[in-house]
């Protein structure tokens, strides 16, 4: 997989996002930077990632969500091959589930 080098004007979206204080702010700060389609497909992107990683299969997703199956082929790859941060998160969230 091809990674995509940082570039300087990149950093300081990041650096502002690990800013955010709780959800609320990462919700209204997300409202003003995105559209609202742009935001329900990052919303089902991540979704779809959560239910591969759970073990279901592609028509399942495809009828939950809704996403195209080039959607979830795409997830799956970033899942597959990516860079790992899916799983961190993942790992993360269900710690502090626990």
């Amino acid at each position: 997989m091809v990674k995509i080098g940082k570039k300087e004007k990149n950093d300081q979206l990041y650096k502002a996002i690990l800013m955010l204080k709780d959800e609320q702010e990462c919700y209204e700060f997300f409202q003003d930077l995105c559209t609202v389609s742009e935001l329900r497909a990052m919303e089902q992107r991540f979704e779809v990632a959560s239910l591969l990683n759970d073990g279901m299969i592609y028509n399942e997703i495809l009828e939950r969500t809704g996403a195209s199956s080039a959607t979830i082929s795409r997830v799956n790859r970033s899942l597959s091959y990516g860079t790992g941060a899916y799983e961190r998160l993942f790992a993360r969230m269900k710690e502090k589930k626990q």
